[in-house]
């Protein structure tokens, strides 16, 4: 350490950081027990001044230029002077400051046991201020495997920050241990519950809106009569009293795109132009685009989309615009243009004022928001294989170039997965759960992957495969065994920072899997709990409630019924006794990097904002949890936004305040603004280096073309059978013989019902006896 000018300071019996007032001087220019760190393009430097506080000394931090990223005093990364902290711990962080600069943060570095330190959140902006203002803020429970911390502020933008007398403490037990207040069974698994009130529409989108009610819309509802008869709906469920409401419907939005704009309205892009015809064209997609208006539930049409995309992608950027990928065009080819909606002009772009790379993404593609703006192309999608390459890639609107990311498993059996940015936000992981293929219609798999954004260079890693549950195979529930795990996933992030993963099926819209878990980031671990009653795979929707409930939806078998009935499951929280509430919201409308106050009726350990549900076919990219730090002064709790508007972009967000047994409050709705309506010092936002050596093949926008090319039996349906909403698969699952005798007995199995053969192709076999119906007496009796 070199020579010290005198005695260090010790931490104190109850603050936790050494020299935390700088009087003891150190080695090249700094303190005892603190250094030198940040990153980037910018001219700085750090000065130990007498201007303090208190005692003789304060660290001087400032920035003259800056390009891109940051300077800051920090703890020092060694076990001799790092706070030493306990997992799932809280403590509470203070020290002075005088700042000339809003583009500030206090900021938190982790040590991890495996894989040593790491970035690990940003917890508080700091105000401007000329005379010394005190700083305190809480930080989230310590994760596991972490045994040291350090921290400091961070400055970003171009002025100074001088701190000083910084404290450390560790966070009382708030809570003694939750009793339980159901059964044991409840306590440890939750519960589900059948509503007595059916759906009313084949409903396979499924939308919270920002008054707590929850907009399902069916379009035809996946029904040819439907929409043969122009009978399209939608409808609005009010959880508070269980009533729906049919609501008049001016297209075929059964299988559009969707999201919340940021001033709560929905946007619903696409849908069905026409369903296949055997021998000729596929599904198509329609240019129409409309918005939902939850005040006073009616559509309205916007401008035209430059293209069809049945199937599309839909995310919202950080500046409250959204860019959609993907899906069907009019003529039943793939789309391969990029669509881009301007909040600022509340329209579609013209073509030509969108960067496109004239790539193919598929169905559904489920691109997420990154932290700096960039999209995470998961490898969750809808409809046989991935894209070509790795099947996971990060996509850079500004350069217009698509960097492929490796490690993702069985890349084109992961047909209707689901994928999740895990909470927190901030912490820029995902995880991909199970998957098939309809096209093959292998059994679906157990596979989960994830992926940890922050790295420099991200990678896949296998996760814990999902816990296997009972199947329906025709015949009544068999326990599932080998591989055997589940498509048509639904993903749902829960109030205490876990996800609950539910429904599915073993094949291309049959043997539903009766299989329910939940995933704690943390400790990276599924912890099976009870399974929804209901068969939930294609075309079925689960979700959470502004009450922390999760409510679930729908399933679309091949032989083209619909399951009406709703489940709603109460997790284990709602049985750990009485819960907090948030007596008061001193404002509803927030902007980013500032502080607001609540008041909670007993202690909390944490609150965070949740984006309510835009989700469909296992697919909702725009689902989030942001952490929100606390600081705590008795029932008041202030919390601190993030500055950055990619971590949470503009519109409406569940507020939940939790407690230390992980019991949540209901939560009130918070308008978080866009960009536009910004305070004029609110700072820039702060952004760590990441994902910014990636090896992967980075490729620039090909060659303009119109389309891509794209099978007629994408859909997985042979439609030489039935009705067009009647799914006879072009692939049986694994163990049907490939004779007329044993697929006609999974029909059979499977309720097909009578079947008639369209034109006169019989490509699966089914009627050796040409008289026009499948599977008749005299088809069966003389098959092989």
């Amino acid at each position: 350490m070199g020579l010290l000018l005198t005695s260090p300071q010790p931490a104190s019996a109850a603050n936790l950081v050494k020299n935390p007032g700088f009087e003891t001087a150190g080695t090249d220019g700094m303190p005892y027990c603190w250094e030198k760190s940040g990153w980037g393009d910018n001219d700085f430097t750090f000065t130990t001044t007498g201007d303090a506080h208190t005692g003789s000394k304060a660290m001087k931090v400032e920035l003259t230029r800056r390009v891109d990223g940051d300077r800051k005093a920090l703890i020092t990364e060694s076990a001799s002077c790092a706070p030493v902290v306990t997992p799932g711990r809280q403590y509470d962080l203070s020290l002075w400051y005088r700042s000339t600069t809003p583009d500030t943060a206090v900021t938190l570095f982790r040590h991890d046991a495996t894989a040593g330190w790491q970035y690990w959140t940003d917890l508080k902006t700091l105000d401007p201020s000329a005379g010394w203002a005190q700083a305190s803020v809480r930080t989230p429970e310590v994760p596991s495997g972490t045994d040291l911390i350090t921290w400091g502020v961070s400055v970003y933008g171009t002025g100074s920050v001088t701190t000083d007398d910084y404290t450390m403490e560790q966070v009382a037990d708030p809570l003694p241990p939750a009793q339980c207040t159901g059964t044991t069974d409840q306590c440890a698994n939750g519960r589900w519950q059948v509503l007595p009130t059916q759906n009313p529409v084949r409903s396979m989108h499924s939308v919270v809106l920002s008054n707590g009610k929850v907009l399902l819309i069916a379009g035809s509802g996946n029904s040819a009569e439907n929409f043969a008869a122009g009978t399209f709906t939608s409808a609005v469920y009010d959880p508070s009293d269980g009533s729906y409401k049919v609501i008049p419907t001016p297209k075929d939005m059964f299988c559009a795109g969707h999201v919340q704009l940021q001033d709560g309205r929905v946007l619903v892009m696409s849908g069905n132009k026409a369903y296949p015809v055997a021998g000729g064209h596929g599904y198509e997609g329609f240019k129409d685009s409309y918005v939902f208006d939850p005040g006073t539930e009616t559509y309205t049409k916007t401008n035209d989309l430059n293209d069809g995309h049945w199937y599309p992608s839909a995310t919202e950027l950080g500046n409250g615009d959204v860019i959609s990928f993907g899906g069907l065009r009019e003529d039943s080819t793939g789309s391969v243009t990029t669509e881009y909606w301007s909040d600022k002009d509340q329209q579609w772009q013209p073509l030509w004022k969108v960067n496109q790379t004239w790539s193919y993404w598929g169905l559904y593609p489920s691109m997420i928001l990154m932290q700096d703006g960039r999209l995470f192309y998961s490898g969750s999608h809808v409809f046989g294989d991935n894209i070509p390459g790795t099947g996971s890639a990060i996509y850079d609107y500004g350069a217009n170039t698509i960097t492929q990311i490796p490690g993702f498993r069985n890349k084109d059996e992961r047909d209707q997965s689901a994928s999740v940015l895990l909470p927190p936000a901030q912490d820029q992981r995902v995880l991909t759960l199970g998957g098939g293929n309809i096209d093959s219609n292998p059994d679906a798999n157990r596979l989960t992957d994830l992926i940890d954004l922050k790295q420099a260079d991200p990678t896949y890693v296998a996760g814990p495969p999902l816990p296997q549950g009972t199947v329906d195979l025709g015949n009544g529930k068999v326990a599932e065994t080998g591989g055997q795990g589940k498509m048509y996933v639904s993903a749902v992030l829960l109030p205490d920072g876990k996800v609950l993963e539910t429904g599915g099926a073993l094949h291309n819209r049959a043997d539903p899997v009766y299989e329910s878990s939940v995933y704690d980031p943390d400790t990276g671990t599924f912890d099976p709990v009870a399974a929804d009653p209901e068969a939930r795979g294609y075309h079925s929707s689960a979700f959470l409630l502004p009450d922390g409930r999760v409510m679930a939806t729908g399933d679309n078998p091949g032989n083209g019924t619909w399951n009406h009935n709703v489940s709603i499951y109460s997790p284990p929280y709602l049985f750990k006794g009485t819960r907090p509430t948030i007596t008061s919201v001193i404002q509803s409308e927030w902007t980013y990097g500032t502080t607001q106050r609540i008041t909670v009726d007993r202690p909390i350990a944490k609150a965070e904002l949740i984006r309510p549900a835009a989700v469909t076919h296992s697919s909702d990219p725009n689902q989030r949890f942001v952490d929100l730090p606390l600081t705590v002064d008795g029932g008041n709790v202030d919390l601190n936004v993030t500055s950055n508007p990619n971590l949470a972009p503009p519109g409406w967000y569940m507020l939940f305040a939790v407690d230390a047994n992980g019991v949540p409050s209901v939560a009130r709705w918070i308008h978080l603004k866009g960009p536009a309506a910004l305070a004029a010092d609110t700072p820039a936002a702060h952004v760590h280096s990441f994902a910014d050596a990636t090896a992967g093949r980075t490729t620039g926008p090909g060659a303009k073309r119109t389309s891509q090319k794209v099978s007629t039996t994408i859909s997985g349906c042979d439609r030489h059978y039935g009705s067009a909403n009647v799914c006879v698969p072009t692939a049986f699952p694994p163990g049907v013989k490939r004779t007329t005798a044993a697929r006609c007995a999974w029909l059979e199995r499977n309720d097909y019902g009578r079947l008639r053969v369209n034109g006169k192709d019989d490509p699966l076999g089914l009627d050796p006896d040409r008289d026009g119906a499948a599977c008749g007496k005299g088809d069966v009796k003389n098959a092989r």
